[in-house]
Order: structure tokens, then C-alpha cells, then sequence
């Protein structure tokens, strides 16, 4: 006579089950999607308020100017001959680039400027200056 038992075989307790692993990846998956664009302005500038329209388009860059007048392209540091060179080569690959000058509230006119002759000479047409929201006054 066999012996009946609950005990599961050896088989079936190897077997891991996917799905719950599945579950997690997709929700770190969602939650790294939400959160990059959040992430994105990398270098902390103290931007200058006022109001402005959103700018809307697929082909954007930032340039990043901070207090001390180092220069970012894309959170990345570089010099302004390098800036140069790289806007030479966007602006021939995409006439449709916009291109967003985030600079520091304290920093020098001129340095923004210098930053704006660059993207003129690169024939960019399309540039913005970013600025924080304005706040409402009470009345």
C-alpha cells in the first residue's frame, strides 16, 4: 500500500514564480519614467522671475549658466569654444532646434549675451531664456 502525504515533490518547489518579479519591474520601470523629467534641471541656478509662455517642440537643449560663469550643455560642463562648436554642428543637423538659456538671476548681463552670440552665429533662431514662476501679489 503507497503512502499518500501533502508533500509537494522537489519539482514543483524549484519552479520561482515570475510574475511577482514581473510586478516590480514594471512599477520601478513607471516610477523612473515619471520622475526623470523632475530630475532633469541638474545645475542649481537661482533663476530671475517673470512671466512667460511654455515652449513647446520636440528638439530642445538647455544651457546652463551658474553664478560663477562655468557653462553646462545638457547638465554637462564645457567651455564656450566647445559650446561653439557643438551649436555649429546642431544647428546645420536640425534647423528646428530650440535651444533654452537657464542663467543665474545674479550672474552678468554680458555673459548672457556672450551665450546668445554664440547660438546667432550658430544660425539657431529658436532660443528662450528660462525664468522661475512669478509670483502673485496680494492685493
Amino acid at each position: 500500500m503507497s503512502r499518500r502525504s501533502a508533500i509537494v515533490s522537489v519539482h514543483q518547489i524549484r519552479d520561482i514564480n515570475m510574475i511577482p518579479l514581473i510586478d516590480v519591474m514594471m512599477f520601478l520601470l513607471v516610477v523612473f519614467i515619471i520622475t526623470m523629467p523632475l530630475i532633469e534641471q541638474g545645475i542649481p541656478v537661482k533663476l530671475p522671475s517673470g512671466k512667460a509662455s511654455d515652449i513647446t517642440g520636440q528638439h530642445n537643449r538647455s544651457i546652463t549658466l551658474d553664478l560663477s560663469g562655468r557653462v553646462y550643455l545638457d547638465n554637462k560642463l564645457t567651455t564656450r569654444e566647445e559650446l561653439a562648436s557643438e551649436m555649429n554642428l546642431m544647428g546645420r543637423a536640425d534647423p528646428e532646434l530650440t535651444v533654452l538659456v537657464r542663467a543665474d538671476e545674479g550672474l552678468a548681463y554680458g555673459k548672457i549675451v556672450e551665450i546668445m552670440k554664440i547660438l546667432h552665429d550658430a544660425h539657431i533662431t529658436r532660443m528662450g531664456l528660462v525664468t522661475s514662476p512669478q509670483e502673485k501679489r496680494a492685493r
